[in-house]
């Protein structure tokens, strides 16, 4: 098993190669930002329902855009 700072050096390390991180961002991020940073994207979402569509076209018709 690794030690802290072992562990610490090949994530610092793996966040600046992969991230482009500098050290204060390493140590300034939670456990939980940076495995969400090292994680691929993930699966992509739904768009939204077409009646969501409707509504929101009929709230906010484009005709009504003023570009003044």
């Amino acid at each position: 098993m690794l030690e802290f700072g072992q562990g610490a050096a090949r994530l610092s390390g793996a966040a600046a190669l992969l991230l482009g991180w500098r050290p204060e961002e390493f140590w300034n991020a939670t456990p939980a930002e940076l495995a969400l940073a090292l994680s691929g994207p993930g699966p992509a979402a739904d768009g939204p329902e077409r009646d969501v569509i409707d509504a929101l076209r009929k709230r906010f018709p484009d005709d009504e855009i003023s570009h003044g």
